[in-house]
């Protein structure tokens, strides 16, 4: 007998067999930028041109993998931002900036602990700060490109 997704779906949640069905399933279809960026090299004709012209090992695997780690396309359980917040970073993303102010700090960590469910506080921490920044960026221009 063939296992069919409706098979798994049926059994009992708790067992050994359904968990590891759900996690290979979850695995095999989580789509990160890379496979988005891969797919549309591909329908274009991009792909094929860059391999006829840098051969089979033009760095594309190892830049799919690399963006495919981009906590905005990896991380489950991301919540929307609300208008309140799209707009904030609107105005926030609207100007150069590079200085931090604790006030801001304050409010862009507040926007990024609730739509990927962390805890991070202020911190003088500069990379911490730079990586909070870069990932509500991702999320400000994903809403822009759709």
């Amino acid at each position: 007998m063939k296992k069919t997704k409706d098979y798994y779906e049926k059994l009992d949640k708790r067992t050994k067999e359904y968990k590891q069905w759900k996690a290979s399933f979850d695995a095999d279809n989580k789509i990160g930028l890379g496979d988005v960026i891969e797919k549309i090299t591909e329908a274009t004709g991009i792909k094929k041109v860059v391999k006829s012209i840098f051969g089979e090992d033009c760095g594309c695997d190892e830049r799919k993998e690399a963006l495919n780690k981009i906590p905005f396309f990896q991380q489950r359980g991301t919540e929307c931002l609300t208008e309140e917040e799209y707009f904030t970073l609107e105005h926030w993303f609207s100007e150069p900036r590079n200085v931090v102010s604790p006030k801001d700090q304050d409010l862009l960590f507040t926007i990024y602990n609730r739509i990927y469910h962390k805890r991070q506080g202020r911190t003088g921490c500069s990379s911490c700060v730079k990586t909070v920044i870069n990932e509500l960026e991702l999320m400000f221009n994903y809403y822009n490109s759709h």
